[in-house]
This record gives structure tokens, sequence and C-alpha cells, in this order.
């Protein structure tokens, strides 16, 4: 009697799939409803506090003034002088040291790898970003190619975005971030008409999928909606860049993107001949002296096979897999059983 069999390299595949879903919480395609502000989010007196760095937005105001609600995504701006915002020591020497050039320094870092590189977006180079950063719990592994469409309004100026994925037939430019796409005038992944550099100061920015992030460009955005002309006072209350932001998103009112993230299947097909298995592994099919217990089993035995384990080569379980009914099993019956692992 056979107790443990051994797969052979054909009797393995490994299978993968995306799957993908809505991003934002609660299972929401389209977010239309917007909610920043709280008292430390909201303190720009405060040179080092968190308004000054990024504005988390929810879906609800009561997920708003949850101390568990669920972050959607987060608004920057960052200036690569430090301009926009207070600096963190009014002393002699802290000029420019500042919560804006902290998150542009960032994020280069985190694109180029580079402290002393610029985002430049199709040959212009501005002074400061936007960023949106996408609660990582909302796209799991990346953000689906296409699925981005992100309205801005604001005094009565609309722009809609999107990646240009589909525009440029899945190609992209791979930074430390992952793979970067341009942010564009479109939707779903199509870039309205057939110049990337659809303002004069430039392309609107990039989009990271695998990592949730969009940078915009300022001089591109400001060029469509006048409000979003960033302001670069030093002021202790800082110029408020990522809530203008938030005011053009919150006006546009439509906020779609998807989740993707890829499943591995494990196939074990499980050949069961008809010589193997027909007699039970359970203790009491046998008396102490190793004879069956019960006659009728030796020359025509009948078992259910119900269970399959999977062990390592020390013979140690490391799965098991339930079938959904017993399987009948004697000396004329053969079976294939397939097994799958996700991870």
């Amino acid at each position: 009697m056979s107790t443990f069999v051994r797969y052979n390299s054909g009797d393995i595949v490994l299978s993968t799939e995306k799957i993908n879903s809505n991003a934002w919480t609660d299972d929401i395609n389209e977010l239309t409803t917007f909610h920043t502000g709280s008292t430390e989010a909201l303190n720009y007196a405060n040179p080092s506090s968190s308004g000054q760095f990024f504005l988390p937005v929810f879906k609800t105001n009561a997920e708003r003034i949850s101390a568990t609600g669920k972050v959607e995504f987060s608004i920057a701006y960052g200036h690569k002088k430090g301009s926009g915002s207070a600096p963190f020591s009014s002393g002699t020497g802290g000029e420019g040291y500042s919560a804006t050039r902290t998150i542009y320094s960032q994020y280069r870092q985190l694109v180029y790898g580079d402290e002393d590189q610029n985002f430049t977006f199709n040959g212009t180079t501005p002074s400061d970003i936007y960023v949106i950063n996408i609660e990582r719990a909302r796209i799991k592994q990346g953000l689906k190619l296409g699925s981005l469409n992100l309205k801005l309004t604001d005094s009565g100026e609309t722009l809609h975005l999107t990646d240009d994925s589909a525009t440029t037939s899945g190609s992209a430019t791979l930074t430390n971030l992952g793979r970067q796409f341009n942010l564009v005038s479109g939707s779903s992944g199509v870039m309205k008409g057939t110049t990337l550099a659809q303002t004069a100061g430039g392309s609107y920015g990039f989009v990271y999928p695998d990592a949730g992030v969009i940078i915009l460009n300022p001089d591109a955005l400001k060029t469509v909606i006048s409000d979003l002309i960033p302001s670069t006072t030093v002021a202790t209350a800082g110029g408020k860049n990522a809530q203008k932001l938030y005011e053009a998103i919150l006006g546009g009112a439509s906020f779609v993107v998807d989740a993707e993230e890829k499943v591995s299947s494990q196939f074990y097909f499980t050949r069961v001949t008809n010589q193997e298995f027909n007699y039970s592994t359970n203790p009491s099919f046998t008396k102490t002296d190793g004879t069956l217990q019960f006659n009728t089993m030796a020359n025509n035995p009948k078992v259910f096979i119900t269970t399959v384990g999977l062990y390592n080569d020390a013979n140690e379980l490391l799965a098991i897999a339930k079938l959904s009914q017993p399987l009948a099993k004697d000396f004329t019956k053969e079976a294939l059983v397939r097994i799958k692992l996700d991870y």
C-alpha cells in the first residue's frame, strides 16, 4: 500500500492572474464626496504640524471625525526651495527649510533616488509640485492602468485628468517608484488630442500606478484652473496650497480609480491510479498483528477518499485539501484530483 506519492514536474502548474476591484472604502468605484480637516491637519500656524505636510481626505464626515476613520488619499504640496510654508526655525540659517521643501525632497528621492534631480514635465521644470498619495490599503498591489479619472473644478473651470496608458499602448518609464505614465487631459487612459504638452506649462504630471502616487505640475494646472496658482508666501500661516488642490477635487466631485492585484495559484494534479490508495490508512482498518480487521476488504476493498495531504521531503504535513464529497475508490477506479493553492 502506497502512503506517499511524489508529484512529477508535469503535475504542478503555476498560474498568475490579475484581479481588479474598486479602490475606495466600502467597494466604491467613484468617490464623489470628500472631507478633510482637523485641529492638527489645519493647524497652519505650527510649521511642523501635519497640515503643513499633507491633508488626509475621507469619504464621509463620520470617517473624518472617527478615531479609526479610513483615509482615502492624501494631498501635499512641495517646493524645491521651501516656499509656500513657514520655515521650521525662524533663526538665522532656517530660511527655506520647511514642510514644502521636505515634501519635494521626499518625492524626488522616491522617484529618482537623487536629491538633486528636479521634476521635469515634457520640457518644463517648475519649482513645485502637487501630490496625491492614495492610501496603500486602497490600492492593494497597485492601480489598474486606464482606470484613473479625476475631475478638477474651481471657479467654473474644469479639467478631466487620466493616465496615458491606453494612448501609449502600456509603455512606461521605469523609476525607483515603479512605472511612470503621463498625467494627461482625457479619460480612462486615453489622452485628449495628440500633443503631450497640452499647456504652455508642460504636461499635467506623472502617475505611478505601482505606488498609488500622482504628481501634478502646478505650472500646467494653473493655465486651466486659475485657483490652483500656488502661493509661495512664507508667512506663519503658509500658502495652504494643498488645500487649494483639495478644493478643486471637491468641486469636481468625481475621483475614479480601480485597484489591481496579482493572485498566484499553484495547481497540483493528484493522479490516483487503479492500483493505489485502495486501503484505508486509518489505524482501525487493521488488527494489532497487521491483518485486516474486515475480511471483506481482502479481495475487493472499497474505500472513500476524503482528504489529500501535501507533504514536504521530510514527510511533514504542510497543507490539507478537503474534497467536497467522498470519492469512491477500488481497484477498478482511477481519479484525478486538482488541488489549487492561492497566495
